[in-house]
């Protein structure tokens, strides 16, 4: 079998390789063992300028991480160096903190002394998706490598370039070899590797099946998952919000990543007072972006990842009209070469269409209308997912209230939902279970050890 990268802005196959064979997993899986009995041993410190070293190996030749991310997925050129920017700011943030998350904890206990160690486990195996294909990545190993742990990285099939070049990245930074690897598998061969001793956890960012299968195989031989799948955040305008504000914000949380975000709004509900207002300065906005080529600048955005999930969008968006949705603004594709789709809103949405009971993986919006704040808050909760969320408003007090109503595992106040080393990361409901990133990330894949001397 082989691995294709693929140009989604031209649809020609820029390189092929060849699937690693089994006994070359295993063999990866030996070494990689074999590595982390050794970096385990390492200090904080020594840890740390690895870390700093990987934050500027990607800043020194950022054009060339950034481009291999444009090439094989599509990305627009500025949030593709964006996106690199993030990636060293969080091995920085890590190699800063991660000592002092991982210190003993004190318990208090009647007699003697008691605390919590944190030690490190072994290789953890990544499966991670193409859509933010360096941030997913090193979100998982900058917090993992410092803590002691090793990483075997198992990428999606259509960014093997990425792939590799994290490895490179780490390499360049001085980590030794086989700490962090990357395997070029197809989905075939996750089971054997979750089967694999050397393996003893792992963590997934990616679709609800994948992520039920995963988990599903990782019960079997007792390791532990961290699971980061699908969201349909709510986006929540309530009548006393600042609507420039939120309309400008609204376009950045449906457009990021051209609209394929875990994390990107994708239902926006407003209250009555505002709804034309809000709608009318949100079309506007969106209708103002410009389509192309993502190496150009001056594009907003440019084509989806792969042909299919742009054809798997319009059926979605189809059927959503079919079952009487109003299209405000796109709905279609453009005629151009490519996986392009053009910027989408849909009003008037159904209960039971996919865009109201689905995960719309792409530039489309649903804006629904709502009476009053106690609807908008059961609106946002009729929904499997809970990932993130936002809500707008003049009011901090009322902002944070409605917040903690809405079952999600993070909702912003006036700030458009983001992942942010220092804070945490993860879901509720279908969206998944466990926390990335902050202090709760770094210790998700440790031995959580109670000592008690006497």
């Amino acid at each position: 079998m082989s691995i294709q990268s693929i140009n989604p802005y031209t649809n020609e196959v820029i390189k092929q390789f060849e699937e690693a064979t089994d006994e070359e997993v295993k063999e990866v899986l030996r070494e990689s063992e074999k590595a982390y009995q050794d970096w385990k041993e390492t200090s904080f410190r020594e840890r740390a300028a690895v870390l700093e070293k990987a934050a500027d190996v990607m800043e020194d030749d950022i054009e060339h991480y950034a481009y291999l991310m444009t090439l094989e997925m599509g990305k627009v050129k500025r949030e593709a160096h964006a996106e690199i920017k993030k990636c060293a700011a969080c091995c920085r943030y890590f190699a800063k903190h991660a000592e002092s998350f991982l210190q003993n904890e004190t318990l208090p206990v009647e007699e003697g002394e008691a605390y919590i160690a944190y030690d490190p486990i072994g290789p953890v195996l990544a499966v991670m998706p193409w859509n933010f294909p360096y941030w997913q990545v090193i979100r998982f190993a900058a917090p993992n490598l410092m803590a002691g742990n090793a990483g075997v990285l198992k990428h999606a099939s259509n960014v093997p370039q990425v792939s590799m070049a994290l490895e490179e990245i780490f390499l360049k930074a001085g980590l030794p070899e086989n700490v962090f690897k990357s395997l070029l598998v197809g989905s075939s061969k996750i089971n054997k590797i979750i089967d694999n001793p050397s393996i003893k956890a792992v963590t997934l960012t990616g679709s609800e099946e994948a992520g039920s299968k995963v988990a599903e195989r990782a019960g079997r031989n007792i390791k532990k998952t961290v699971l980061e799948l699908g969201g349909s955040d709510p986006f929540v305008v309530l009548e006393d919000a600042d609507l420039e504000m939120a309309a400008t914000e609204a376009v950045k949380a449906r457009m990021v990543n051209n609209g394929q975000s875990c994390i990107a709004a994708k239902r926006f509900i407003v209250l009555k007072e505002v709804y034309h207002d809000f709608l009318e300065l949100f079309r506007e906005k969106m209708a103002a972006l410009k389509i192309g080529d993502p190496t150009d600048e001056d594009n907003d955005y440019g084509p989806m990842a792969r042909q299919d999930l742009a054809d798997e969008l319009l059926e979605q968006v189809k059927e959503t009209v079919k079952k009487g949705a109003k299209v405000v603004l796109g709905g279609d594709r453009p005629k151009m070469e490519g996986a392009f789709f053009n910027p989408t809103i849909l009003t008037e949405i159904k209960k039971g269409s996919p865009a109201f009971k689905d995960e719309l993986f792409g530039p489309v919006a649903s804006v629904f209308e709502v009476k009053n704040e106690k609807e908008a808050i059961k609106l946002a909760n009729n929904s499997i997912y809970g990932l993130g969320g936002s809500v707008w408003t003049n009011d901090r007090d009322r902002g944070q209230y409605v917040a903690r109503q809405i079952n999600s595992g993070a909702v912003y106040v006036n700030k458009m939902m983001a992942s942010d080393p220092a804070v945490p990361f993860g879901g509720v409901k279908h969206s998944g279970y466990g926390r990335e990133l902050s202090y709760l990330g770094i210790r998700e894949f440790m031995n959580q050890k109670t000592i008690w001397v006497k």
